[in-house]
This record gives C-alpha cells, sequence and structure tokens, in this order.
C-alpha cells in the first residue's frame, strides 16, 4: 500500500520522540506519504505529543510499552516496530568529553522555542511541491512548498487544535489532513478541496486514521473504531466520489497493520503478552483468517510491509535472537525467508511506489540508521553524510525520481531536504528550522555512557553535558526518564533538553531496563517489576552523575514525563531521601485508576498490558504498593507536576490527586495546567509557560540550594 501499513493505535502514554519514545520511522520511509506520528521529531521533548496518527499506525509489542518521540512523552507500550521516532542515518556518535570549553551565551525559552518544527513529507502530484506540518505560527498546521525552495503555503490555519498534513491526493491537488480536539486523541480524517475543508469519518467519539492510498490512487483507506470502540475496521474511500465500503470488520480483536497494493490482504497482530505476539492474515476473497508466525516461547512478530507487487509480506521477528531482523513471507508459496539482519534491532522496512527502492532503519545504540537500497542492484543510495547527526524521514515520490528526507543533529533540529535521485546533484534544502537567535556553537552534542547497575546489568544512556560544567564549576544534574515503559532515550536534537543543558544542567536520559533498543532480555526485565528495579537503574543512575567530576553530587533531581513522570513521583515517594527535587510531567501516580479505565480502542491489547503491568482486579495489592499517591506521605522534596487536562491516557486526576496528596506534607509543590492540550503539549504557548516554569523550579530548588545540604 501506498503510504505504508497502519498499526494500532495504542499505548500508555504514546511513545514519544528522542528522550522518550521509541526509535523508528518518522515517516521514515517508503513511498511518499506520511507518518503515523509526525511531532516535531526533536529527540528529547518530554511535552511533545506523539505525532498525529497518519499514514502509518505503529503497532506495538508492549500494551503500555509502545513508541513515543525521543523524550517526548508517552505511556505507551512498547512498539514492536519501534516506529514512530525520526529514524536517522547516523554517521558519527559525539562525546561529550570531546567538546570544547567554551563559554556558553545563555538563551530563553522564547529563543529556543523560536525554532520552527516540521515534520513529513508528500509529494504533490506533479511532483513540484511537498506537503508538511510546522508548528510555524505556534499551532501545528499543514504547509506546503516548492521541491526547487521558495515560499511556504500555509494550506490550513487553525488557531485552536493542531492539524497535521497526511498527503496530497496521487491524481491531483487535493489534501488529507487530521487532526483532533484539544489533544483527545480522537483524531479524524479531512479532505481539503478548493479551500473547502470535509470530515471523512464524521462522529462524537471515534478515532480514525488514515492507512494508505490503493496503487492507482482511485482510493484510500481508512481505520476507524466507530462500529465498536474497542477495534479499528477498515473501510475503502473512493477517491472521487469519498463514498465507502467495509473493507474488513475486526472481529478478531488483532491490530490491522497493512494491507496489501491488491486489495486481497489484510496483515494483523495479535498481542499476548508485551513480548509474545503474532500475525495473522486474513484474505478478502476467502474470509479465512490465517495465524503464519506459530512459535514456543516469548517471540515477538510484527508486520513491516508488503511489497507493492503483493507477492511477499515483508515482517519483523526476534525468534532466536536477542533483536529483531528482517523476514518476508511468500503469498503464494507459503514459505519464510531471511532478508536483513544486523547486531541491533531492525525497526522498519518499507517499498516506493514501484518497488525500485526499499528504505530499513537498524535502532544502532539510541540512534536509527536509514538505508535506501535499489532492489534490484542491491546497491545503497548514497544519502548525506552528517556529523552528529543523521538522515531520516525518508519519502520517495511516486515517480522514484525524487527523495524527500530531513536532516537531524544533536544541536539542530529537523530540516527539510530533497533529491534528485541519479541526478548527481546536492540535495536542495527547503528549510531553516533553528532560531535564528541561537548559535550551534552553544548548544551541545550527546554522549552515549553506559554504568553498571546495583545487580551488574549494564545499563545504557545519553549525556548531555553542559559547556560550562567543570571540575572546579561544578553543575546540578538531572536523570532524565523517558515513556513507556518500553520507549527509549535517544541522541538527536531537544530544545527541552539544551535548555536545560544551556542553562547549566547536565541531563543523563537513562534507558533503565525495559527500554526498547537493547535486546529482548534487557526488554523484558522490567515485567511486574515497576516501582522497584527499573527504579532502582534510576537511583543508580544518580550515582553515576555524583561521580563525574563536573557534577554536584548534592544537587541531582530527577525528571521525565508520561511514564516518565510515573518514575518522578515513584522516586520521590519509595525513594524519598535520593533526588533533591522531580518534575513530573502528565505521569501515573495511580495504577489502579489508570489501568482500569484505558480507552476504550486499547481493548485489543488489555491482555498484553495486563500481563506487563499487572491486573486492577487479580493484581490489586501489587499495584497499590507501586503507586504514588498511595505513599505520598512520604514525599519530602520539592515537586512541580505539568498536566493537559484533556489528556486520554493519564487522566487530570491523577496529577490533581498526587499534588494534593504532597501539599499535606508541607513540601513546595506546583501545578500547572493547561486546558488546551491532552497527553502531550503541541502548542509553542504553552510549552514556553511549561519549559520556563520547569527552569524556574529548579534554579530555585536544585540549582540554588545550599551548597552541601541534602
Amino acid at each position: 500500500m501506498s503510504s505504508g501499513h497502519f498499526a494500532q493505535i495504542g499505548g500508555f502514554l504514546r511513545p514519544e520522540g528522542g528522550v522518550s519514545g521509541a526509535v523508528g520511522p518518522a515517516g521514515a520511509g517508503g513511498s511518499e506519504g506520511f507518518p503515523a506520528r509526525s511531532t516535531d521529531s526533536e529527540a528529547a521533548s518530554i511535552t511533545s505529543p506523539e505525532s498525529p496518527e497518519t499514514g502509518k499506525l505503529p503497532t506495538c509489542r508492549r500494551a503500555y510499552k509502545c513508541q513515543n518521540v525521543q523524550v517526548k512523552g508517552e505511556i505507551a507500550m512498547k512498539s514492536i516496530r519501534q516506529s514512530g521516532w525520526p529514524a536517522l542515518l547516523v554517521l558519527s556518535v559525539a562525546t561529550a568529553s570531546a567538546q570544547t570549553a567554551r563559554p556558553s551565551k545563555q538563551y530563553t525559552i522564547d529563543q529556543f522555542l523560536n525554532t520552527t518544527s516540521v515534520t513529513g513529507a508528500s509529494f504533490s502530484a506533479d511532483e513540484s511541491r511537498i506537503l508538511f506540518s510546522s508548528n510555524k505560527t505556534g499551532i501545528w498546521n499543514v504547509y506546503s512548498i516548492p521541491v526547487a525552495g521558495g515560499e511556504w503555503r500555509a494550506i490550513t490555519k487553525s488557531t485552536t487544535d493542531s492539524t497535521y498534513a497526511v498527503s496530497f491526493f496521487p491524481k491531483d491537488d487535493r489534501i488529507l489532513f487530521t487532526r483532533d480536539q484539544g489533544g483527545n486523541e480522537l483524531n479524524h480524517l479531512y479532505v481539503l478541496k478548493d479551500g473547502q475543508e470535509k470530515d471523512l469519518t464524521p462522529g462524537d467519539k471515534l478515532k480514525a486514521q488514515f492507512a494508505g492510498w490503493t496503487p492507482d490512487g482511485g482510493a484510500f483507506f481508512v481505520a476507524s473504531n466507530e462500529r465498536d470502540a474497542r477495534y479499528f475496521d477498515i473501510y475503502r474511500y473512493d477517491s472521487a466520489t469519498y463514498e465507502r465500503t467495509l473493507a474488513y470488520k475486526n472481529e478478531h480483536g488483532h491490530f490491522p497493520d497493512d494491507i496489501s497494493g491488491d486489495g486481497k490482504w489484510v496483515a494483523m497482530t495479535k498481542l499476548s503478552t508485551t513480548n509474545d505476539t503474532d500475525i495473522y492474515l486474513w484474505n478478502a476473497d476467502t474470509k479465512a483468517l490465517t495465524h503464519l508466525t506459530p512459535h514456543k516461547g516469548d517471540a515477538q512478530y510484527s508486520p513491516a510491509t508488503f511489497d507493492p507487487a503483493s507477492r511477499y509480506l515483508y515482517y519483523l521477528s526476534n525468534e532466536g535472537s536477542e533483536f529483531t531482523q528482517l523476514r518476508r513471507y511468500s503469498l503464494a508459496a507459503g514459505t519464510h525467508e531471511d532478508v536483513e539482519r544486523a547486531d541491533w534491532d531492525v525497526t522498519f522496512a518499507s517499498f516506493s511506489h514501484n518497488g525500485r527502492y526499499r528504505v530499513t532503519g537498524v535502532n544502532k545504540d539510541g540512534r536509527t540508521v536509514i538505508t535506501v537500497t535499489e532492489t534490484a542492484s542491491g546497491k545503497p543510495v548514497a544519502l548525506p553524510a552528517i556529523p552528529n547527526g543523521g538522515v531520516g524521514g525518508v519519502s520517495i515520490a511516486r515517480s522514484e525520481s525524487k527523495l524527500a528526507f530531513y536532516i537531524n543533529g544533536d544541536r539542530s533540529p529537523n530540516d527539510l531536504h530533497v533529491l534528485q535521485l541519479g541526478a548527481n546533484r546536492a540535495p536542495v534544502k527547503l528549510t531553516s528550522s533553528l532560531s535564528p537567535d541561537i548559535d550551534p556553537a552553544d548548544l551541545v552534542d550527546t554522549q552515549v555512557v553506559r554504568f553498571k547497575a546495583r545487580d551488574g546489568m549494564t545499563i545504557p544512556n545519553i549525556l548531555w553535558k553542559p559547556h560550562q560544567a567543570s571540575a572546579t564549576a561544578k553543575a546540578p544534574a538531572l536523570v532524565l526518564v523517558h515513556g513507556g515503559p518500553g520507549g527509549q532515550t535517544t541522541s538527536g536534537y531537544s530544545a527541552q533538553v539544551q535548555y536545560y543543558v544551556n542553562h547549566g544542567y547536565v541531563v543523563l536520559g537513562i534507558n533503565n531496563r525495559g527500554s526498547s533498543g537493547y535486546g529482548k532480555s534487557f526488554f523484558a526485565a522490567d515485567d511486574r517489576r515497576h516501582g522497584r528495579e527499573p527504579l532502582w537503574d534510576c537511583v543508580d543512575a544518580k550515582k553515576y552523575l555524583a561521580s563525574l567530576p563536573y557534577v554536584d553530587a548534592n544537587r541531582i533531581g530527577i525528571l521525565g514525563g508520561s511514564y516518565g513522570g510515573y518514575m518522578v513521583l515513584a522516586a520521590l515517594a519509595f525513594q524519598p531521601d535520593e533526588f533533591d527535587a522531580g518534575v513530573d510531567i502528565f505521569g501515573v501516580s495511580n495504577w489502579l485508576r489508570t489501568l482500569g479505565a484505558i480507552p476504550a480502542w486499547w481493548e485489543a491489547q488489555r491482555k498484553a498490558l495486563y500481563a506487563e503491568m499487572g491486573d486492577p482486579v487479580a493484581d490489586e495489592k501489587m499495584l497499590y504498593e507501586v503507586s504514588p499517591v498511595f505513599h505520598a506521605a512520604k514525599i519530602k522534596k520539592p515537586l512541580i507536576v505539568l498536566q493537559g487536562a484533556n489528556d486520554p491516557r493519564v487522566v487530570k486526576a491523577e496529577s490533581d490527586d498526587i499534588v494534593a496528596a504532597a501539599r499535606k506534607n508541607g513540601v513546595p509543590v506546583e501545578y500547572v495546567i493547561f486546558p488546551d492540550e491532552g497527553h502531550g503539549f503541541t502548542k509553542k504557548k504553552n510549552q514556553i509557560e511549561g519549559y520556563s516554569a520547569v527552569l524556574k523550579f529548579l534554579d530555585t530548588h536544585l540549582k540554588g540550594k545550599a551548597a552541601g545540604t541534602r
């Protein structure tokens, strides 16, 4: 299917980008179109939401452990494919220790957020323009730009709800886009023609997502839970009339992932547990459902894509290995064979429209290495070499003559480029995202570091070291915990993290046990241990920071969003003497309530979610013991909480209750609520307010803390 597959829309806290989500393709690949999530693609933006659900719906291999952004918050399931984060072609890994000491000019949050975020790429029918999304005005909207460069054209002009591009129509200038209402995640799909928009999926409480074009562009597919809020059916829409027919009625409760180009096959994922998944294949002609991946023991299987000729289903699996490999299943012969294997997880694969190119991604130690391969020759397409960064968000035009992609680095946010394939010309840069106020030399590169936890397990991390930190000028520090559970802290640009580092804070983005990207044993190591071993990893991360010669061991705090926010609350309640301050961004405080009230559209993953976290009925005692709100009397360190009023995953009551309980202890507790946000903060005005409130809090209670006090 053009634009790739779709998948379940679930996850506790959506995997979010960079520091807090699983790594995957941010529009990473395949035929032109948009990925399932397309936020600002910044690596560690705790308060940024999951990208809009367009194009590909990422399946999650873990019911609360799903993709999410490089810190952009999530309570999602660990993702099977870990798609959703900006994938990067890594050319080098910068080391913080190699940075030249220099004075660093400090910038305001307004200057940092004067940076323009851009994401997604869809070529117009004549391939003269590219459609993308940006928060240029402070609200996410849809834009287009000539492939030769030039002025942006505003397609949508929302001043309230964030609006995201999906795709140009393949044969004309009509446009598909998506939006929800105030962050409630009930996305609808819209068509725009001659300036007039039409809701193709009307209804009050449904959730809908674009699922790809037919090869000739004469129709497209949409996944919707309007019939049964628990499951997503697939509808086929006529591109000319928008009349629709039910293509697949989901009575099996599995996650639809992809539809073959000939419309005959639907590939689906069944979640047994977060570590054990299967692929099922539904035949539209016979209505037969075939189990493709019978196996013994725990193994993860996830559909990746059908090839354009509808001969093979490409899929990912870690059976017999710590890491996922790319395999394929012959639809005619019924046989399986290996396609690509790496020393890390292969996270996704897709094809250009006619199959001339295959795009694959490998999650290599916190960056996703993208390869574009010419299928006939097996030769890779040369992509730009980017020091301390890489190439991501690859999108190939239907003619297969142009390639759009993003360049992202530790010190530079996503910028959109376009390359004429086979022309031996330099790519054209279409956007300049970094704020003109900021000198990239004042920002810092990331460093991959590891330490041994108390039980000997090796814990990987991403480290940001301020220029001004030294053995003679020791800096305060933060342990940054990603979303999930099962997300991953990754390298790449993050305005939020760079803002804190620029103001003198060392930041250690921990990938505690249970994180994606480091093998299935590490991934499963937190199962039913939340609030214990993963939290102890965070305490050990504090000890690691204290061992660094440029860190003030008496001024170390903890910060996290979504599941990471839960870890902050758990640290303050269960390890009350360890951290000097906590920053909780829409974190879970009461697992009994959260697990007992998951959104209806998570029904297919409920069993796996309960196996991972605990059943709110059968495991009531365990969940009570690890829920911070019931132990808030132990909190004695300053706390700030940020919450979106419309969050459907971590409802506002989670934050209300922990704030009220902690305030009874007489400790400083600040509470910032955004009435127009959900699970993640998309609007610049709210990001400015939230980030600046956090820095003011940290400067008061961490940096401003009297030396030597506990």
